[in-house]
C-alpha cells in the first residue's frame, strides 16, 4: 500500500506542475465559471483530463488502452498530434499527420534503445501539413522501455519537450501500477490454487482408508496416523501468513510421508539430508510439499506392487546466500516436452500435483531466475531443484508453530 501511495504522489505531482503551467499560459483577468482563479480552473481541467486517461492505462499498454487514452493525453499537451507506440509499432495516432507513422518508428530506434527522450525534425512532402517536429519520450517500467509517447508540433519547443517528458513519466507510473496489479493478481490466484489443489482428494481418501485399516488390528497405530493426518491438514489449510520456514515445511512433509509410508510399507524409502543452518529460511507457504507429493506419485503410485521399492531423496544444503533444496525420485519420470507444457500452463497435470503452481509462485516472489529446475526423462526418474534466497525483502514467515 505504501508503494501505491508513493506511486500516486509521483503521478500527481507532474500533473500539478503541468496544470500550473497551463494556468499561467491561459490566465485571464476575468473569473472562469465560478471555479476560482484562472490558474485553479486550468489545474482542475488538467487533473480531470488526467483522471479520464488513467483507467485505460491501468490495464497495460496495448492498442485498445492506447486508443482510449490518446485523446486525453493529447489534450494535456495541446499538440496537433500524438501517438503511443510499443517496441515495434504505432499503437494509436491521434490528430493530424498520420502519414508520418513510418518515419516516426524509424526515428524511435535510438530512444527506445537508450531510454532517453529526443526531439527530431520531420520530413514531409505535403505542403499544408503542419506536423514538422516530433518530441519522443520513452515509457519505462522497472528500467525497461515498453514504448514511447510522441508529441508532434509545427515547430521545435523547449516547453513541449519538458511537458512531454512529464506526461510520459506519468503514463509510465500508470503502466507500472498496472504491472503491479497484474503481478499481485497472478500471485493471489497461484496461492489460492495451491491451497485448494495441493491436498488432493485422492490422497485424503487413501490416508483415511489406511487409518481405518488399523482401527481394529492396531488401534494405537491408527491413533498415531490420525494425529499425523490432523497435523498435516491443519498446516495445509491454515490461513495465517503467506510464508513459512523451511523447518515448518519439512515438518509438514514428515507428516505427509508418515501417511504415505503407512500405505506403501517397505516399498518406499526416504532419505533426508538437511543442513541445520537453512532451517530458518523463509519460503512461500506450501512450496515444497507438492514437490514431494509429485515424487511419490511418479515414484510409487505409477508402479505395480511387484515392481519393487522406490526411493525418494530430499536434501537441503547451505549455498552461501541461498538454500538449495533438491527432491529426487527413481520413478517413471516424464517426457520433457510434456513437462514444459505443464509448466507453461498449456496442459493440466494429472492427479492435481501442482509443479506449475510452485514454479509460478517462486518466480513471482523471487524473480524468473528462481524458477524450478527439473531434470527428467521417461523411465529415468525426476530431480527437482529449488533455489531459495536466505534474505528477500518482504519474505517473512508468520512465526507461528504448526501445533496450536
Amino acid at each position: 500500500m505504501s508503494g501505491f501511495i508513493a506511486g500516486l504522489c509521483v503521478a500527481i505531482l507532474p500533473l500539478l506542475a503541468a496544470g500550473f503551467w497551463l494556468g499561467r499560459r491561459t490566465a485571464r483577468p476575468e473569473n472562469s465559471g465560478g471555479l476560482g482563479t484562472p490558474v485553479e480552473h486550468a489545474t482542475f481541467e488538467t487533473l480531470h483530463t488526467a483522471s479520464l486517461a488513467a483507467p485505460p492505462l491501468r490495464a497495460g499498454l496495448n492498442e485498445e488502452t492506447a486508443r482510449k487514452s490518446a485523446r486525453r493525453l493529447r489534450s494535456l499537451l495541446g499538440t496537433d498530434a500524438l501517438c503511443l507506440t510499443d517496441q515495434k509499432d504505432v499503437l494509436v495516432w491521434d490528430g493530424i499527420g498520420g502519414h508520418h507513422r513510418t518515419e516516426i518508428m524509424e526515428l524511435l530506434a535510438g530512444p527506445l534503445e537508450s531510454g532517453r527522450g529526443e526531439a527530431f525534425p520531420l520530413t514531409c512532402d505535403t505542403p499544408d501539413c503542419p506536423v514538422r517536429w516530433a518530441v519522443v519520450a520513452p515509457l519505462t517500467v522497472d528500467d525497461r522501455v515498453h514504448g514511447a509517447l510522441v508529441a508532434c508540433a509545427p515547430r521545435e519547443s523547449a516547453v513541449l519537450v519538458r511537458a512531454a517528458g512529464e506526461v510520459a513519466r506519468w503514463v509510465s507510473v500508470q503502466l507500472e501500477l498496472a504491472d503491479l496489479d497484474q503481478s499481485r493478481t497472478r500471485l493471489i490466484e497461484a496461492e489460492i490454487k495451491a491451497l485448494r489443489a495441493q491436498i488432493s482428494p485422492h490422497f485424503i481418501f487413501n490416508s483415511l482408508a489406511v487409518i481405518a485399516s488399523f482401527v481394529r488390528t492396531d488401534p494405537e497405530r491408527a491413533r498415531e496416523l490420525l494425529l499425523e493426518f490432523a497435523d498435516f491438514t491443519r498446516y495445509s489449510f491454515r490461513r495465517h501468513g503467506d510464508f513459512t520456514t523451511l523447518a515448518e515445511e519439512l515438518h509438514a512433509i514428515d507428516h505427509y510421508l508418515a501417511l504415505v509410508r503407512a500405505r506403501f510399507g517397505d516399498r518406499l524409502t526416504v532419505t533426508l539430508q538437511i543442513a541445520p543452518e537453512v532451517l530458518p529460511v523463509a519460503l512461500p507457504f506450501l512450496c515444497l510439499q507438492p514437490l514431494v507429493e509429485n515424487a511419490v506419485k511418479h515414484g510409487l503410485e505409477g508402479k505395480a506392487a511387484s515392481a519393487g521399492r522406490s526411493h525418494i531423496s530430499i536434501t537441503a544444503q547451505d549455498a552461501g546466500a541461498e538454500a538449495l533444496v533438491v527432491i529426487e525420485d527413481d520413478g517413471a519420470g516424464m517426457d520433457p516436452v510434456l513437462l514444459r507444457r505443464i509448466l507453461a500452463g498449456e496442459v493440466s497435470p494429472s492427479g492435481g500435483i501442482g509443479l506449475s503452481n510452485v514454479d509460478d509462485r517462486l518466480r513471482q516472489v523471487y524473480g524468473d531466475a528462481y524458477g524450478l529446475v527439473i531434470e527428467t526423462a521417461p523411465g529415468a526418474g525426476m530431480k527437482i531443484t529449488a533455489r531459495l534466497p536466505k534474505y528477500q525483502p518482504g519474505v517473512h514467515s508468520a512465526g507461528r508453530l504448526i501445533r496450536e
